[in-house]
């Protein structure tokens, strides 16, 4: 028996808990029947019938590379009292500010957001944003340049001036180095 969710004063709530369709498997997080079940099961008979022979169907980099190519593409904030979005492509880095996270725009304007470092980071697109440690999320088209730094360490200069010293820790070096050839 499949758990239901627990009904909310929101109207439409049988919508919240969706995923969008991963190339017409179906949503993920719903309620569904047998009959969906065996949908589901035929639509990847069938993806697995339409491939060339001697070229092999591998779901989990399917999803994962569909997963990698999505990202948010705007986020909502508040200033002076108006709601407006933001649209990623012109966001230059995530910052935390006081326990709260910050976004500076490439235009130097700041606004709060109300998710967490770590939850904005799965909202985008991996090839976009980079987590440098723990205070930083930076946009591959802010990074002006890369110096190696005391033990092992990247120092990283960004187009935009900042006042802390944005260090890659040794251990996630060689994978922000990738990132950043990986264009």
């Amino acid at each position: 028996m499949i758990a239901q969710p627990k009904k909310s004063n929101l109207a439409f709530t049988e919508y919240a808990y969706e995923f969008p369709a991963v190339k017409a498997f179906g949503n993920m997080l719903r309620p569904f029947s047998g009959a969906d079940i065996g949908t589901v099961f035929r639509k990847i008979e069938q993806l697995k019938e339409d491939t060339h022979p001697g070229q092999q169907l591998d779901l989990g980099e399917l999803l994962s590379q569909l997963a990698a190519s999505a990202g948010k593409k705007s986020f909502l904030v508040f200033k002076n009292n108006k709601y407006f979005t933001v649209p990623t492509d012109s966001i230059a880095f995530f910052y935390v500010k006081y326990e709260s996270s910050v976004i500076m725009c490439f235009d130097k304007q700041e606004y709060s957001v109300n998710y967490s470092l770590e939850q904005i980071q799965h909202l985008l697109a991996d090839k976009q944003f980079f987590r440098l440690n723990r205070q930083y999320l930076v946009n591959f088209n802010a990074i002006k340049e890369v110096e190696h730094y005391f033990a092992r360490k990247l120092f990283v200069r960004l187009a935009i001036q900042v006042s802390d010293k944005l260090l890659v820790s040794k251990e996630k070096a060689s994978v922000f180095l990738e990132w950043l050839e990986d264009r």
